[in-house]
Formats: structure tokens, C-alpha cells, sequence
């Protein structure tokens, strides 16, 4: 029996799944980490700390799956993407805790240049618009913000980049600072169809090539683990942003097929294979895969930023559950959120608005409100602002999406994916096994180490768990979203400047 080693680095815990050649998974560890908000808008984590997770995880499943590292045939790894962290190469320490994805600093530098008129130039080389999501802006920011910064890196003292070019790094002792074409994409600093850093973009955001990674794809042998981690050397042979693993993981492979994941934030990816279609409606563009040699696949993408952090908000921040599976149950409660709207805005909006300066919002509330409610509101309004994603890929490729594929932690709320279903009007299906970001990345590592011979032996492996099919009418849906749209115009530019 042949083993795979998936590490699911994500944004709010690590994750190790070891998979058999079946693609059953045998063990797993995971550990969450610290999150840090040193300011409003501002979202950091300590890269030695998520290091450190990773090697506990790993430990751990190989521990339960009662196996040696020897054992293991490949390693994938799969991110949280845009997340920025910078390191010493002599010392391999960080010099400032990782920007995160979610982080919104650098919203005025984003501005400006737009105001200049960049972000044609921008979307033209990398299929993505001028937002501080992206990592160019984060990794511009941390080189001004620390010591002689720029001179260092310039100096090639520094590495940079995402978190998959960390964990490498850190896995191969250093001898690897590498990324993977799927990260690459989203950094805003590597053109789309050439595959290579973009200097035009390195010039806008001032970035030196010497602090930059090497570029490579996704699937195929990448570098070995230092043995005196685990105990033995193991081959690295796969890496790909989160999104881009779900979308393998579901094996969304022929043009036209789209998932959504339901984890931290929502992303919905439909499959365009060798074709970068530009979107006409706020969507991105961005690399999918590349397997080995062949040529790089491509996906539309819209991105929620907050999807399942909007049920952490309603743990941590207002106290309504105690943990986030509860939500379900207290939704439940009522037949409909009595009016109540929520605009999960906590970190601004992503597509197809593209609004930092949107702010969360609460609407309709009125004596009658009550905390269920307000955990109904909040299932809303994951859902429709994934349907928002869902029309405006429907716009770009003039075509009708036929069917939804769904996976990520949120998805197993049944009253969740039947609300997607209602809001969309079509159906929507999850898998048996929805951790499709760590699979995909199982997958992709294997594929990589030969453990399998093509995708037609995957494809006979992925099974379906349930469908769901809208309950309601066409009239209903409509009113729905009509309600849905004034809400989010409130929401829209509550933190911009006077």
C-alpha cells in the first residue's frame, strides 16, 4: 500500500491527512493557531507558529496511522493563499508576522493606483484587479516597514513569499524557495500567460527578483524533506493554492465545471482549461494547475471573504453559539430570518463588488429579532453572496450554470446548501468526502510520484454524498435577491473617507 501525505496549511489551523492509494484517509491531525488584529483591518500570523503546527500535525497522523515517514510515497501541499510572509535565508526566521489574506492595510495604496490608472495594466497581466487581498501590495508594505528592508532584499539576504514557499523552505532545510504556478497567480507580480514574474509589476510594487521564488508546477517532483524532520527524506510532488486544490479535488477538469468551497471565506472556481478568459463582471482569472510539463489550466474565480468566519463572528465576537456546528440548530429555530439581513462585510467585499471600504451590517431588525434570527441572517448571507458569483459567471461565459459541486467545512449544514440551492435555482451537490482542498492536494502529489497514471483512475474514485434541488419559486428567489441588493448598497463604502 502506497501512502500520501496531504498538508492543508489553512487560514485559521493546519491540518495532515495521510491517504492511502484509494484515497481513504487513514489518519489526521490538525491545530489551530493564533490569530492577530493588531489594528482594525489588520490580520497577521506568526509563520514559526504555523511551522510549527505543521510538523505537530504531521507527527501526529503518521503516529495514528501507525506508520513511518519511510512509508510515505509523496508529500502535496495545499494554502491559505495571498498570505505573505518574509524570511532571513541564513537564519530562516521570519522578520515580520505574515500579512493574511483577509488583511485590508494596504486599501489607500490600492487606491492610488487605481486612481493612476494601473489596474488595466494589472488585470491584463495577471487576470486579477488592484485590491489589497492580493500579496504584492502586503509584501511592498513589509519590505518598507522593516529595517533597511529593501536594501536587504535586494541584497538577496531575504526570501519572500506565500505560505506554500514557506513550508518548502522550511521542509527541504532551506534548500528550496519555491512556488507553485497556482500561487504564483495570485500574488499580482507574475504574468498570467507567460508563467514567469512580470517585471512591469515587480517595478509598480517595487519588488526585488532577488527576494522572489522560483517558479514551478504544481504537480511533479519539487525537492525532499530534510530527514532529520520526520526521520526520513520525502519527496515533495505537490503544491497548489487552497481554491485550486478544491477544484482538482472535486476533479472539476472539463471546461464549464465550477465548485464552490465553504471554509474561512467562500470561493467559487469554474473550470476553463487552456483558455485565461478575462472576466466582464469583476471575476478573476487566474491559473488553476500545472501538471508537470504539460501546458498551465486556467479558472474563472470569485472570491467571499467572509463565508464560515461569518459563524466565527457569531462564536467569538456576539456570543450566540458556543461553537460553530451549533449555528445549524439555532437557525433552525425559525422558519426564516424574519426580515433580518446580514451583510457579512467584516473585511470589506470581494466579488463582484470589490469594495474595501464595505463594512458588516445588520438590517431589518426590529423587537420581534432574536439571536436565531440573526444565525439565520448569517446563513443568508453566505449563500447570497456566492449566488451574486454564480450570476456574474453566468454573464462572463453567456452560459447557465448547470450544476454547483460543493465542498469545505460549512457545506455539511444541510440547511445551508438547501438555502444555496433555493437562491440559485439549480442543484447543488457534496461530495462523501469534503475536504476536497487537502484531496486535490493528495492527488496532485501522487500524480506527481506516479502513484497513479491519470486522472481516469481519480475519477473512478470520487463518490456523492447528496444533492440538493431548489424548494422554492422562481417569483420568491427573485424578491430575495431584490431584498439581498438593497442591503449590500447600505453596506457598500460605510468606511470610506469623508
Amino acid at each position: 500500500m502506497k501512502y500520501i501525505l496531504s498538508i492543508d496549511q489553512g487560514t485559521t489551523s493546519s491540518r495532515a491527512i495521510i491517504y492511502n492509494e484509494k484515497l481513504d484517509a487513514v489518519a489526521s491531525g490538525q491545530k489551530e493557531f493564533t490569530q492577530h488584529f493588531p489594528q482594525p483591518g489588520r490580520v497577521e500570523h506568526d509563520a514559526e507558529e504555523i511551522w510549527q503546527s505543521v510538523q505537530d500535525t504531521v507527527r501526529e497522523a503518521l503516529e495514528k496511522a501507525g506508520i513511518t515517514a519511510g512509508e510515505v510515497a509523496a508529500i502535496g501541499i495545499t494554502n491559505q493563499r495571498e498570505t505573505v510572509v518574509v524570511w532571513d535565508r541564513k537564519t530562516g526566521k521570519p522578520v515580520h508576522r505574515a500579512i493574511v489574506w483577509q488583511d485590508r492595510r494596504t486599501g489607500e495604496h490600492m487606491n492610488a493606483l487605481r486612481e493612476e490608472g494601473k489596474e488595466v495594466l494589472v488585470q491584463q497581466r495577471t487576470g486579477l484587479l488592484l485590491d489589497p487581498y492580493f500579496s504584492a501590495s502586503k509584501l511592498h508594505w513589509i519590505l518598507k516597514e522593516i529595517p533597511d528592508g529593501q536594501s536587504r532584499a535586494e541584497a538577496g539576504e531575504l526570501a519572500a513569499g506565500t505560505i506554500d514557499s514557506w513550508l518548502i523552505f522550511k521542509l527541504t532545510g532551506g534548500r528550496c524557495h519555491v512556488t507553485d504556478v497556482s500561487n504564483a497567480s495570485r500574488t499580482m507580480l507574475m504574468n498570467i500567460r507567460s508563467g514567469k514574474w512580470d517585471e512591469d509589476l515587480m517595478s509598480l510594487f517595487d519588488i526585488p527578483m532577488a527576494v522572489l521564488p522560483e517558479i514551478v508546477p504544481s504537480s511533479g517532483r519539487i525537492g525532499v524533506t530534510d530527514s532529520s524532520i520526520f526521520g526520513a527524506e520525502i519527496p515533495v510532488c505537490g503544491a497548489i493554492g487552497d481554491q485550486q486544490a478544491a477544484l482538482f479535488g472535486q476533479l472539476c477538469t472539463r471546461p464549464g465545471q465550477v465548485k464552490c468551497t465553504y471554509g474561512t471565506g467562500c470561493f467559487l472556481l469554474a473550470f476553463t482549461g487552456g483558455d485565461a478568459i478575462f472576466s466582464a463582471n469583476r471575476m478573476l482569472t487566474t491559473v488553476a494547475w500545472q501538471i508537470g510539463d504539460a501546458p498551465v489550466q486556467y479558472a474563472l474565480e470569485g472570491s467571499v471573504f467572509m463565508g464560515g468566519a461569518s459563524i466565527q463572528w457569531l462564536r467569538d465576537g456576539l456570543g450566540i453559539i458556543r461553537s460553530a456546528s451549533e449555528v445549524n440548530e439555532l437557525a433552525s429555530r425559525v422558519p426564516d430570518s424574519g426580515g433580518v439581513v446580514l451583510v457579512p462585510a467584516f473585511t470589506g467585499l470581494g466579488a463582484p463588488y470589490w469594495d474595501p471600504a464595505a463594512c458588516g451590517s445588520i438590517l431589518g431588525l426590529s423587537r420581534g429579532s432574536t439571536a436565531a434570527h440573526i444565525a439565520r441572517a448569517t446563513l443568508d448571507g453566505i449563500a447570497f453572496q456566492v449566488a451574486d458569483l454564480i450570476a456574474a459567471m453566468e454573464k462572463d461565459s453567456g452560459k447557465k450554470i448547470a450544476l454547483l459541486r460543493v465542498d469545505g467545512g460549512a457545506c455539511a449544514s444541510d440547511l445551508l446548501m438547501q438555502t444555496q440551492a433555493d437562491l440559485l435555482g439549480l442543484g447543488v451537490e457534496r461530495p462523501k468526502n469534503i475536504e476536497s482542498t487537502a484531496i486535490g492536494a493528495a492527488m496532485l502529489a501522487g500524480l506527481g510520484a506516479g502513484v497513479w497514471s491519470d486522472l481516469g483512475v481519480l475519477d473512478s474514485i470520487r463518490s456523492v454524498e447528496r444533492s440538493f434541488h431548489p424548494a422554492i419559486t422562481a417569483r420568491d428567489r427573485k424578491e430575495k435577491m431584490k431584498v439581498w441588493k438593497k442591503a449590500v448598497k447600505r453596506a457598500r463604502g460605510w468606511a470610506a473617507a469623508e
